[in-house]
């Protein structure tokens, strides 16, 4: 892409100014940058081909797709940051159950909607794909949940299960989405492979574990030389895009395709890093003011790759809508008894699961996994329109929800209003 540096910084400087109106109206920062990405992108202002202004074509969009890969990687890093010891012996139970529940249940409610649809259109989408749309749902978005709980430093027992929830769903998803792809296959092909259904999923998720864990140690041990802040937060930045370059190898051991899972290699390296390192909480504080701008990035470029074509077909919508409410539903139900079950809190019960629905860059890649399936299109129309829809909205819905459970301050909110908290108390 020609005139890079001016295309950056036009998206860095138009996401910061609308972020400035969004407050005007109460939304969260994450909804002004999805929504910069949108106006810069393919289907508005980049239409119009300005040089260094905007996105002309969906390629030049994917052309900076290795910043959203670095940007996830230090997403992953910083939720690591919530597995500390003391957070897993009070909630590490809880948060397990929760996380395995919530998104079983979503699986279920969403595969049940949507093969009760095949019945009554099977022209319209097929049984496997149905299938593998169920787990896809499983899927919730990391990084605008992080955004809106640092934007309005949100903090509490829910903040903290949901964190923590949020990092397991992906474990999960991956193992939930696998298996149904698997039986998607079989379905078409005619054949269950037991190594791809079963052995593959669990194959990645060790594998991800073992390097982040080994990535950890390392990264504490390396910076036991150095003295410097700055020389530490360089370390560290290096070991955590180190860890995003080395997810992305992928291995044939035997009949066994092997691979990495972006998130939970980071997430893990930030965890074992957290818990053994007596000065993580200041380098951590200091990692998130430099990695801001490519947080923001992040998000202007999920925002941009939006495809507004899915609008002009109706039937993608239609399949859209019901995937949404049945995603909804069981976000919301299968947290809430989750919840109850293991005895957390009513607040808890009553929000957690409307803060489970982003949906974005994890949905999106199992969407191109499953291209391979005969009605493959539609799957990826449907999870894109339920991007573009969650992206939106869900952003907006957590910061609500985060608010009445009283973990957001009134302080905070005002602030995001553009207010200023003192002259509101004297009247």
């Amino acid at each position: 892409m020609q005139n890079l540096l001016l295309c950056i910084s036009i998206c860095l400087i138009t996401a910061l100014m609308m972020s400035r109106l969004a407050k005007k109206v109460g939304l969260p920062a994450v909804t002004a940058y999805l929504v910069t990405g949108l106006i810069l992108g393919p289907f508005c202002i980049g239409r119009l081909g300005l040089p260094g202004v905007g996105f002309h074509s969906m390629e030049d969009v994917s052309f900076l797709g290795l910043l959203c890969e670095m940007a996830l990687g230090f997403i992953a890093f910083t939720i690591g940051n919530e597995f500390r010891l003391g957070q897993l012996r009070s909630m590490g139970r809880q948060a397990i159950t929760v996380g395995i529940l919530q998104a079983v249940v979503t699986t279920v409610i969403v595969d049940t909607a949507l093969i009760v649809f095949h019945l009554v259109f099977p022209e319209a989408l097929s049984l496997p794909s149905a299938i593998t749309l169920g787990a896809i749902a499983a899927a919730t978005a990391p990084a605008a949940t992080l955004m809106v709980v640092r934007q309005y430093q949100a903090d509490g027992p829910l903040t903290k299960l949901l964190l923590m929830v949020v990092a397991i769903d992906d474990a999960v998803g991956l193992v939930l989405f696998s298996a149904s792809f698997g039986i998607a296959s079989a379905l078409e092909q005619g054949g269950v492979s037991v190594i791809t259904v079963l052995v593959e999923p669990v194959v990645e998720i060790i594998l991800s574990l073992l390097l982040g864990a080994v990535a950890g140690f390392i990264l504490d041990w390396s910076e036991r030389y150095f003295h410097s802040r700055g020389n530490r937060i360089s370390m560290t930045v290096a070991f955590v895009l180190l860890t995003v370059g080395l997810s992305m190898v992928e291995f044939e051991a035997g009949p066994v395709h092997c691979g990495f899972s972006l998130l939970l290699v980071c997430m893990m390296t930030g965890t074992v890093f957290c818990n053994i390192c007596e000065t993580s909480g200041v380098l951590m504080e200091r990692l998130d003011r430099w990695t801001t701008p490519l947080s923001i990035l992040f998000f202007v470029l999920s925002g941009a790759e939006l495809d507004l074509n899915i609008l002009r077909n109706p039937i993608a919508l239609l399949i859209g809508v019901v995937y949404i409410v049945a995603r909804s539903a069981g976000k919301i139900l299968g947290a809430y008894g989750s919840c109850a079950m293991t005895g957390c809190d009513k607040k808890i019960q009553k929000y957690l699961g409307i803060t489970l629905l982003p949906q974005a860059g994890v949905a999106l890649g199992m969407a191109i996994t499953a291209a391979s399936l005969s009605d493959g299109a539609m799957v990826r129309n449907v999870v894109l329109f339920s991007v573009l829809v969650y992206e939106l909205v869900a952003p907006t819905l957590t910061k609500n929800a985060l608010f009445a459970a009283g973990e957001i301050h009134s302080e905070e909110l005002l602030a995001s209003h553009g207010k200023d908290p003192k002259l509101q108390a004297h009247g």
